[in-house]
């Protein structure tokens, strides 16, 4: 559970995620990984290397407003240094100890997710209409588009 929990909260994020409609929601995404990047500034466990990722972290989310790859990299960033937290046992969430190697496990998730350009997922929950291949309903507005 340890190692699942933190991949399913990795699919929820993308799936609420989903929600937020283009350009909104790469800008958002952005923003985010700004955040994760100076998570752990309050505890210092790296000292003044914490102050260099988040500049590091600052940039790359700059470059993500723009860009989907940038923000994937960003994540990947964040787990890299959430691996090096957990190794150094200078966990995120001071009470949890653990809790470094959760966020190590769910960030790739968001990174894949950002990497293939952050596709919206609602698509995975729309009935489809098997003999026809089409959403259910949409058969009749591409006929009504016709007839207009």
């Amino acid at each position: 559970m340890q190692y699942l929990t933190p991949v399913g909260i990795g699919i929820l994020y993308a799936l609420l995620m989903s929600l937020i409609r283009e350009p909104h929601r790469r800008r958002f995404n952005a923003i985010m990984v700004a955040g994760a990047g100076a998570a752990y500034l309050s505890g210092g466990g790296l000292g003044g290397w914490e102050f260099a990722f988040t500049a590091l972290a600052t940039y790359v989310a700059y470059r993500g407003l723009d860009s989907w790859t940038f923000i994937g990299i960003g994540w990947l960033l964040h787990t890299a240094w959430d691996v090096v937290h957990h190794l150094k046992g200078s966990p995120l969430i001071a009470f949890s100890h653990d809790s470094s190697l959760g966020c190590a496990i769910c960030d790739p998730v968001i990174a894949l997710w950002c990497l293939r350009g952050g596709p919206s997922l609602r698509g995975l929950f729309r009935r489809v209409d098997p003999e026809v291949g089409q959403e259910v309903g949409q058969e009749r507005a591409q006929a009504g588009q016709v007839r207009g």
